[in-house]
């Protein structure tokens, strides 16, 4: 049995569809909080053997056996949220008792983590454990992440009860299937689909920063079935213990992103600039890209699919259907 948290999320849900399709796997425990109305559709095409609300899972887990592995990928992952107690309770907190438990039982534990965590960018992107007491995050959510990377870290140089395998993947900037319900913290190929649909032209920020034309910052964006192959990857093979980038290691452009979606529409690209919010200011990333070696050397060797390839994958095979849902 394999307990998947946030399993009704973009990433999760993409983990079970994963898991579903790929690896004919179907004893899986959601474990989510659907805050969405319509949230449940992520689940419609997924086989598992039982969901629980985030509430009942310690409970559960109590007298739980045959749990082969926790994947855990719920949290809150509004990088705009300003109430660090929720944070520490939910990204904090319930992963430090996941944590426990799965040390205390033997059970592997695979979480997310977030590119978030590097800032903005100073001191590159690497997932060397010993760079990471030097990133400083932009906002209270990477911090929170930050927090939980530092204190596994912790757990594990001085001996403490660990999970006798943990990997945290520093998830770059995810887009595909199943990401509808995260509203404005959703992909920029999803409202990119939106807005040029509704009106036909996509609005994307102005640089306010020396060296960047608008609509020129760059991320690292990975396909979401691409991510979820990696995470099954470590749920498959033993590697070592600890941080790992999911990204594609080619950093592209808004625009090129924004491009790609109307192309695979089969319209002619319209884009106008706007300025970025001012609760944005100061806490945004203009350049983001993955350094893939420690990936790569733990054996992770297939390719990811190109912008272009997962923005037509996304739009044509999901997006433009009556029924979107993975």
């Amino acid at each position: 049995m394999i307990v998947i948290t946030g399993g009704a999320g973009m990433i999760g849900s993409m983990i079970a569809w994963h898991l579903n399709t790929v690896l004919n796997r179907d004893d899986l425990v959601i474990v989510d909080r659907m805050d969405h109305p319509d949230q449940w559709q992520n689940l419609v095409h997924r086989q598992y053997a039982q969901y629980l609300d985030k509430d009942e899972l310690f409970a559960r887990l109590h007298n739980a056996s045959g749990v082969e592995a926790v994947i855990h990928m719920g949290a809150i992952s509004a990088t705009t949220e300003r109430d660090f107690n929720k944070l520490v309770q939910s990204n904090i907190r319930y992963s430090q008792q996941l944590w426990d438990w799965c040390a205390e039982h033997g059970v592997p534990l695979l979480y997310a983590s977030s590119a978030a965590t590097y800032g903005g960018g100073e001191q590159g992107y690497s997932d060397a454990h010993d760079a990471v007491a030097s990133l400083r995050p932009l906002n209270g959510y990477g911090y929170s992440k930050q927090f939980f990377d530092q204190w596994a870290l912790r757990q594990q140089a001085q001996g403490r009860p660990c999970p006798p395998r943990w990997y945290g993947f520093k998830f770059f900037n995810v887009y595909g299937p199943n990401e509808y319900h995260k509203q404005r913290m959703a992909s920029v190929a999803l409202h990119t689909f939106n807005q040029f649909r509704e009106h036909g032209t996509m609005q994307l920020f102005r640089s306010h920063l020396e060296g960047y034309e608008d609509g020129m910052q760059l991320r690292d964006f990975v396909y979401v079935k691409d991510a979820a192959a990696v995470v099954c990857h470590f749920l498959q093979q033993a590697a070592p213990s600890g941080l790992y980038n999911i990204g594609t290691g080619k950093a592209r452009a808004f625009r090129d992103l924004a491009t790609a979606v109307m192309h695979s529409m089969d319209r002619e690209p319209s884009i106008t600039y706007i300025d970025m919010p001012t609760d944005l200011h100061g806490k945004y990333q203009y350049f983001t890209e993955a350094d893939m070696c420690k990936l790569r050397a733990a054996g992770y060797t297939q390719p990811f699919h190109s912008l272009e390839d997962g923005v037509r994958d996304y739009v044509q095979h999901y997006l433009m259907q009556a029924d979107p849902y993975c």
